[in-house]
Parts: structure tokens; sequence; C-alpha cells
């Protein structure tokens, strides 16, 4: 993984994209989606996750997010990503999924010749953190994140998509609680 985009300072706060090996649309069922939310609730409840916004796409997921705690970002983000990879392999092979062989044999392969993963590997390296060091930006990413589903014509306005925080900046509550950035 890159230098560049690590997440250095403990107390920064970070806009964060994971994306699934090969790009392949995971997220396209809502069972997947569960799992990251109860995962991201876990790891706000239990570990110091503190979540500032998020989008899940079909194959990707942005979040705003900061460390507040004993454990540091990175720490957090390797135990969700651990945990959701083993969680999104369960669901394929115990759901109703039509596209299970391809989709093991795709997460297989990913991880086929990685000593550190034992079957499937869902998620590539790397989490791509980028340090919010001003409100400008910060506006910028959260802004950003919120259009991902508008830009790809799933919504018209963004708080109208259920897999994102833009409900949450409009007042109209979300499948996730988060803090909200005040940029006045």
């Amino acid at each position: 993984m890159s230098d560049q985009y690590q997440a250095r300072d403990p107390e920064g706060i970070y806009f964060l994209t994971f994306t699934i090996v090969d790009w392949v649309d995971i997220f396209t069922r809502s069972s997947y989606k569960e799992i990251i939310i109860n995962s991201l609730e876990y790891c706000q409840s239990n570990k110091g996750l503190k979540l500032y916004a998020y989008c899940f796409m079909t194959n990707h997921m942005h979040l705003i997010a900061a460390a507040n705690g004993s454990l540091k970002l990175f720490e957090i983000i390797r135990d969700f990503k651990k945990f959701t990879n083993r969680a999104i392999i369960e669901e394929i092979n115990s759901g109703n999924e039509s596209r299970k062989k391809w989709l093991l044999n795709k997460f297989e392969f990913a991880g086929k010749y990685l000593t550190r993963i034992e079957n499937y590997k869902v998620w590539q390296d790397g989490y791509h953190a980028v340090e919010l060091i001003s409100p400008e930006f910060t506006f910028q990413n959260i802004n950003y994140i919120h259009q991902n589903p508008v830009t790809v014509r799933i919504v018209s306005e963004p708080e109208h998509y259920i897999y994102s925080s833009a409900s949450n900046y409009c007042n109209l509550g979300g499948p996730i609680e988060i803090e909200l950035l005040d940029f006045n």
C-alpha cells in the first residue's frame, strides 16, 4: 500500500475509500449492505469509530471517519474489513445468491496466492485515506460522497439514497447514526 494514502494523524478526520476486488458489484443486494451497516455500528459502539459521512455504491464505499479511543483508525479498518470479508462470504454461501459460484470463484482467485488470506479476498488492499485538513476540503469531500448516487443516476437527489449519509445532513435520519460536521 502506498504511504501517500495512509491515516497518519491519530486525531485526523479522513476521507476513506474501500473497494471490492476487481470492482465486483457486490452491493447490489441489500443483505450485503446490511452487513456493512451492522459492522460500522459495531465499530462505532465498540472500537471508537467516529463516522461523519458515508455512501455505499455497488462496488465500493466511501467514509469520512476518525478514530476516538484506544484503537487507531487503521486498526479499526483492518478489523472491519476482516469481519465483513468473512460475513459477506458466509452470506454468499447461505443466501439466495444467483451469482454464488461466480462470486466465490472471483474472491477465491483474488486471495489464492496471498499467504495472509485463508480462502477468499473480498476487499482490495488498502483504504485510500486522505486527511481532511480544512472545512472547505471537508465540505468538498462530503459533497462528492453524497453526489455519487446522483452522478450514476441511482437517485435524482442525494438525500433519497438510503445507503448514504446525505439524508442525515438533511435532518431526515438514516440507517446509521453519524456525527454531523458543522461548516459554519
